[in-house]
């Protein structure tokens, strides 16, 4: 099976690191933190204030906050929507993303 980039005959620039709760994963220019996440296989990084239920992409627009991540130290980023970029460090939100 070939890749989506092989597909589109896709030619991105180099890869870069990000952090993902302090373990590196590979992103490629132009991504959203949510894309470079889901093609590492991270599914969830956000849980819910009340149950503390895994939450990850749902809309993928913007519209539905529930891709809440924390970017550099700044919570209550839509995953979907913020661009990665090398050396970016990404953690799971838990709750409203400031400390209760």
């Amino acid at each position: 099976m070939r890749s989506p980039l092989e597909l589109a005959d896709a030619r991105p620039d180099p890869a870069f690191t990000v952090t993902f709760d302090g373990r590196e994963i590979e992103a490629l220019p132009g991504q959203t933190v949510a894309a470079a996440l889901w093609a590492a296989g991270v599914t969830s990084w956000r849980t819910t204030r009340a149950a503390g239920r895994p939450r990850g992409v749902f809309c993928g627009i913007g519209v539905c906050f529930d891709c809440l991540v924390t970017v550099n130290d700044r919570p209550n980023r839509r995953a979907c929507l913020v661009p990665v970029r090398p050396g970016d460090a990404i953690r799971t939100q838990e709750g409203t993303g400031h400390d209760d």
